[in-house]
């Protein structure tokens, strides 16, 4: 597996899974204003990208910077982890996570944190078998319909 940032040229590849993370319920603009931030150096989007050995893009991870009271250095968000179907239960996506961490590690990032559904299991399983224990409670207010 070869773990790198996204870039334009794989945005065919990244579009399905995108789609598929989403659950095929994302309007076409947000789509492209997605891909725009995660595209452009000059915002605070990023977007990391796994492929096999034949250069097939098999899972993404996308993650946002951001200042954070408490730490002079930027937080990291991890705000979407998602592997296809056939490449799942090989350990991808803890590869990712712990590239992110790599990262973070060699940015000198005050945190990476990321929320996680209760009900899906294959995640809960993922963060438990890394270490991390999840033990915060997320309030949700709906801004938007």
């Amino acid at each position: 597996m070869l773990i790198r940032s996204l870039e334009r040229q794989d945005y065919d590849a990244w579009l399905p899974l995108w789609n598929a993370n989403c659950l095929n319920q994302i309007a076409d603009d947000i789509t492209a204003e997605t891909w725009r931030r995660l595209t452009n150096p000059k915002e605070s989007v990023f977007g990391l990208g796994s492929f096999d050995d034949s250069g097939k893009l098999c899972g993404i991870l996308h993650y946002i910077l951001h200042p954070t009271t408490g730490f002079k250095e930027s937080a990291c968000y991890m705000q979407d982890l998602f592997t296809a179907e056939e490449y799942r239960r090989q350990g991808i996506a803890k590869q990712m996570v712990l590239e992110l961490h790599a990262i973070g590690l060699k940015q000198n990032w005050a945190r990476i944190y990321w929320f996680a559904e209760n009900g899906n299991e294959s995640v809960q399983n993922l963060y438990k078998n890394l270490g991390i224990p999840m033990n915060f409670t997320l309030f949700m207010l709906q801004t938007q319909s």
